[in-house]
């Protein structure tokens, strides 16, 4: 192999999309430290700021996507397509990647079409169970795509899909602690049942509101629960919180030590984004799954029933949270062998080692 290793990752949008795109650099790195890696994203979004901080570089272009409901604005965004798609050329010359990662997004769309005129090698991650728009437009184009969940061929070339499943985050997988500890380091009874409810690091409205409206619940259970509010939520549910403090609820805004939140729950309440999901396969954590009905083809919704389907998880619609989710959470909680059915079905379904074997796959294209 060329000791002058360079490769191109390109993506995001979401950090659901960053981390893995992340974990892929960081697998090929630790194969090969001497590899320059450089990323593409979209301007303004996530991406800009995540991975300088992961410790990689990275070029923006100002692609968008299109606007559905105001079609003249669609001028523009073609625009923006046109000049970004001769960045990318540019970028490419100027870094002469051997091969290039694709991990949806619209950044990706656009970089591995360039490279693929080139005749530089690409390879897509799909991470959810309905293939994305930019992955759907590229399968023809790429030599390689890893998905995570089984039936990808009714969106992509069958002799290209390699089963991989998703990266994760180490520190979810390698936490030290037992159950009591992780449940004394949030301020908890260590022998008590206890639920999670996380909607993401900005939070989840339908999430809060199925607590925030059924605190009698709360009150009246032997249950504690973990409340991750989102820190956009957080200052509002602060205030609504005020004088109604219960000791079974520890409220926060962020959790850095999600494995420690996983470790110390029974049951998680979560959104079902991909990344989400393929850690509770991993861990073998009984969840209950809340789509969320602000994403593109409602892909959470069907990554949900891809779990659901084989009794791994249990699913709330959006619209029903606020009425039903909290009195379900705490029937199944309280139900052993429920937990132990979701947890031993779901944990079925993880694939190990994910970044390692998609960065295999990378390395293979050179």
């Amino acid at each position: 192999m060329d000791e002058d290793l360079r490769i191109i990752i390109s993506g995001g949008g979401t950090g659901g999309h960053i981390f893995p795109a992340v974990s892929i650099a960081n697998a090929i790195r630790a194969k090969h430290p001497e590899a320059k890696i450089l990323f593409v994203g979209a301007e303004g979004r996530m991406e800009m700021q995540r991975v300088p901080a992961a410790g990689y570089e990275i070029k923006g272009l100002p692609i968008k996507g299109f606007d559905r409901a105001h079609k003249l604005n669609n001028i523009s965004v073609l625009c923006k397509l046109v000049k970004s798609l001769r960045m990318a050329r540019a970028i490419i010359r100027e870094f002469r990647p051997q091969v290039a990662v694709g991990v949806g997004g619209y950044a990706s769309g656009a970089t591995l079409y360039e490279c693929s005129k080139m005749g530089i090698p690409c390879l897509i991650q799909e991470q959810n169970s309905y293939a994305g728009v930019t992955n759907k437009l590229l399968a023809k184009r790429v030599r390689k795509i890893c998905v995570a969940y089984e039936g990808m061929q009714r969106f992509f070339p069958a002799d290209k899909i390699i089963m991989t499943g998703n990266p994760v985050r180490q520190n979810v997988l390698a936490t030290p602690m037992s159950v009591e500890e992780a449940r004394r380091s949030f301020g908890l009874q260590p022998d008590r049942k206890t639920i999670l409810f996380v909607g993401g690091s900005l939070g989840a409205r339908t999430v809060n509101r199925s607590i925030m409206e059924h605190l009698d619940l709360v009150a009246g259970t032997d249950v504690q629960i973990i409340w991750q509010t989102g820190k956009y939520y957080s200052e509002s549910i602060a205030g609504f919180m005020r004088g109604k403090e219960l000791p079974n609820l520890k409220i926060m805004d962020f959790i850095s030590d999600m494995g420690a939140a996983y470790k110390a729950a029974d049951l998680v309440v979560s959104r079902a984004g991909a990344s989400s999901i393929s850690e509770f396969q991993l861990i073998g954590k009984p969840v209950i799954l809340v789509p969320s009905p602000n994403v593109a083809e409602d892909h959470q919704t069907k990554n949900a029933m891809a779990l659901v389907n084989k009794d791994a998880a249990l699913c709330v619609r959006d619209a029903e949270a606020p009425d039903t989710l909290l009195r379900l959470a705490l029937e199944t909680v309280a139900d052993d062998a429920r937990l132990a059915s979701l947890a031993e079905n779901v944990r079925k379904m993880g694939l190990h080692n994910s970044a390692d074997v998609i960065a295999d796959e990378v390395l293979k294209l050179i």
